[in-house]
């Protein structure tokens, strides 16, 4: 399916939750958050008809995202029934990589292809404090059992205030390095601001060759992370609900008041 700018637009992202297990400074305030109520998030049955729908589009890609996706429950159960939808040829996830190590063969056994943890320092100290109380070996435990289960390839996103030169991103650069995989360095963002930047080493942020709609934990389908736009697969159905989002897809992102990171997967 194409948007109104000629994008060819085939790329899902979802947000299973908008809990999580971590409380990153720049996704999350030192106050704690409103959680969505249970009733509001979407079971697995509908985002696998949003899903079946959105295929039906020209989607062959999806991403699974939070909050956490791996602190839902039987998020694997998610991950097989996504896998047997035979059009989807590319299906990831995006994790804090906490509770990896212990997901990553059964996700591989249940169909899901590959992986990008997110990883900013290496420094247990920093990271501990960034993350408000996270143990940085747990996530390099999660990224060795994903390499081993064939979770590939398997991916790290490293957040940057100002450049990929600087030293916490070096680290991280090396350290994939001696793994033999890849990183990708993702200026910290302001949905407030409307502030954002192109990938270093992917395809995100690029608002000319953008390919993505997006699903929200409440079963938004939003048409742009920086966008307040948003169509309810619950009140509208979910092939009205994309209709909706494509057509609407703006050109360029510019400000979003009424999201975070956390309930919109980044």
């Amino acid at each position: 399916m194409f948007d109104r700018f000629d994008r060819k637009i085939n790329y899902l992202r979802i947000s299973v939750t908008d809990r999580c297990n971590l409380r990153c400074t720049y996704c999350m305030p030192a106050g704690g958050i409103r959680l969505i109520s249970h009733n509001d998030i979407l079971s697995y049955d509908e985002i696998v008809e949003v899903v079946s729908t959105a295929v039906d589009f020209g989607v062959n890609k999806v991403r699974i995202t939070g909050g956490e996706p791996l602190v839902r429950k039987g998020i694997t159960t998610l991950i097989r029934e996504l896998a047997g939808i035979s059009a989807i040829e590319d299906l990831a996830m995006t994790t804090n990589g906490i509770l990896l190590e212990g997901f990553a063969k059964e996700l591989k056994d249940n169909g899901l292809h590959r992986v990008n943890v997110s990883l900013d320092t290496l420094d247990p100290i920093k990271f501990r404090d960034l993350t408000r109380g996270g143990d940085v070996n747990s996530v390099v435990a999660g990224i060795d059992e994903a390499i081993r289960a064939g979770l590939q390839p398997v991916k790290l996103n490293c957040v940057i205030k100002s450049s990929a030169n600087e030293p916490d991103a070096m680290a991280v650069k090396a350290f994939a390095v001696s793994r033999g995989i890849r990183v990708r360095f993702i200026h910290e963002m302001d949905l407030d601001s409307g502030y954002f930047k192109p990938v270093i080493g992917g395809e995100g942020g690029n608002c000319a060759t953008c390919n993505r709609l997006r699903l929200t934990a409440n079963g938004l389908i939003k048409p742009c992370l920086f966008s307040n736009s948003g169509y309810s697969v619950r009140e509208l159905g979910a092939r009205k609900a994309i209709e909706l989002a494509l057509q609407n897809k703006p050109e360029c992102g510019t400000i979003n008041t009424t999201g975070e990171f956390y309930n919109l997967g980044g």
